[in-house]
């Protein structure tokens, strides 16, 4: 972080743009300054492109006023500049090149208890920044020629970027009570920017945590989304815990946090297990399918455990199927935070079905059947697999640890080795369904499902080559156990 004089931001704000902007408020006798993320990542020495302005009209005699200075910022700019207008919100936007500029007039805001869409009135820079979600966000530099680079800082949002804390520019408690999203974006940010959450602002996230009710789950998902795409989405993830809105939105990661004890034996905590193995993917350098799916493969790959777990007097506490009980969660969770039905959530619901088969191979020989199975079943999505079980390893015996590891070295060769023998296309028999039906003058059936899966489980057992003749030889005699010849 750096911090600058109103001269040095003036610097800095001498831009083609920014002097556009300023020309074209001062020619409507307009107050503007550029407010938000844009100051804010000023000072934290991160680019940015998109940058709000607030204007505003003094004596209230023009309308809408952010409206006004895009019209004539529009004009100003000619025509590789385009217009939005969104008369209903008092808003616009002027997109130039991949810069997007928005406008909105000064305003003041009044909520009620069961909407977080507010109450709109005229107001001032003072009464916009009172409305504005955090301090450090809550800054401001004019843009008017006369005063072009001051800040307006009346929080000391600048003292809090330097300190590293979140808090709200007013009660925290009617900040979270009007708008509950804001509550998600105190977390988002947090652990963004790795700041720590003001005690009293913390204090209000546990007070107003049920209020996160009235938020639709599209605008949720957004959240979770960012904080998951963070570098440490882990944080994001406990403070979520600690304050009680996970409970919320997503009780089946909030359930493991648990550890159960019987004749001395305890279990792992479960939750911070899955937080550990949701860094550990962060970290990977393999770029997969979807980074952000990927991670959330890694963050719901145990939730089966709260639903499986059993006491067994001999073995201690176990959790047998927790992965295809995991799966079978995977669209009910997507479903309901609105998350995408289609690929996406099948890739998910894969991994976390999968997760335990190559743990299974690196624990005991790896045999090039189980492999060749592993692959099959996983077609493209193998190296994900892979990835997303290496990133399990958070054993604390390093002697284990290092064992796993050694053997997801041996099941990538050989993963490796069979790609380059072309074992995708070689995998599926040569005798399909069709000539199936054709040969015993069946129907699409279950016995037709129950042949193939014969043939296809023999190659895949390296039983018999992927040759015609043998492979009849095989089809005539299942057929004969199953009584069609």
């Amino acid at each position: 972080m750096k911090e600058y004089t109103d001269e040095e931001l003036a610097q800095i704000l001498d831009k083609d743009i920014f002097h556009h902007i300023s020309a074209a408020a001062d020619e409507l006798g307009l107050e503007c300054y550029v407010v938000g993320g844009y100051v804010r990542d000023i000072f934290l020495e991160r680019p940015s492109d998109d940058i709000d302005c607030v204007v505003v009209s003094p004596d209230k005699s023009v309308k809408s006023p952010g409206i006004a200075v895009a019209k004539l910022l529009k004009n100003k700019l000619g025509r590789n500049a385009y217009l939005s207008v969104f008369k209903n919100f008092g808003t616009a936007q002027v997109k130039l090149g991949s810069q997007e500029i928005e406008f909105v007039g000064a305003r003041k805001e009044s909520y009620q208890r069961d909407s977080r869409k507010p109450i709109v009135e005229d107001g001032t820079l003072e009464d916009d920044q009172n409305r504005r979600d955090f301090t450090i966000n809550a800054m401001a530099i004019c843009l008017n020629k006369e005063r072009f680079g001051e800040l307006v800082d009346p929080f000391y949002g600048l003292d809090d970027l330097w300190d590293g804390i979140i808090r709200t520019p007013l009660d925290p408690d009617i900040t979270f009570s009007d708008d509950p999203l804001r509550m998600l974006r105190c977390i988002r940010f947090a652990t963004r920017l790795n700041f720590y959450i003001d005690d009293e602002t913390f204090s209000a996230l546990e007070r107003n945590a049920g209020r996160i009710k009235i938020i639709s789950a599209e605008r949720i998902n957004e959240e979770l989304n960012k904080i998951l795409m963070t570098n440490t989405p882990s944080r994001g993830f406990v403070d979520l815990q600690r304050c009680g809105l996970l409970h919320l939105i997503l009780p089946e990661v909030a359930d493991l946090d648990i550890v159960e004890e019987r004749n001395g034996k305890a279990h792992k905590n479960n939750f911070y297990h899955t937080l550990e193995v949701l860094d550990n993917v962060v970290d990977s350098s393999f770029t997969p399918f979807s980074p952000l799916f990927m991670r959330w493969a890694a963050l719901l790959h145990d939730v089966g455990k709260t639903k499986s777990k059993r006491w067994d007097n001999q073995l201690g506490w176990t959790f047998h199927s927790h992965e295809h009980i995991g799966a079978r969660m995977v669209p009910k969770i997507f479903n309901r935070l609105k998350l995408p039905q289609d690929q996406k959530m099948k890739y998910v619901q894969l991994l976390v079905d999968m997760h335990m088969r190559p743990i299974a191979i690196a624990d005991s020989e790896v045999t090039d059947s189980a492999v060749r199975r592993l692959v099959n079943d996983a077609g493209d999505y193998i190296d994900d697999l892979m990835r997303l079980c290496e990133a399990d390893i958070t054993s604390k015996n390093r002697v284990k640890k290092q064992r796993f590891r050694d053997n997801y070295v041996l099941v990538r060769e050989k993963i490796e080795d069979l790609k380059q023998r072309d074992y995708k296309r070689l995998l599926q028999p040569c005798i399909d369904g069709n000539e199936i039906m054709q040969m015993f003058n069946l129907k699409p059936s279950r016995e037709v499902g129950e042949l193939k899966k014969y043939l296809k489980d023999a190659v895949l057992d390296n039983r018999v080559e992927n040759e015609r003749e043998p492979l009849m030889l095989l089809l005539k005699e299942k057929a004969r156990e199953m009584n069609l010849l």
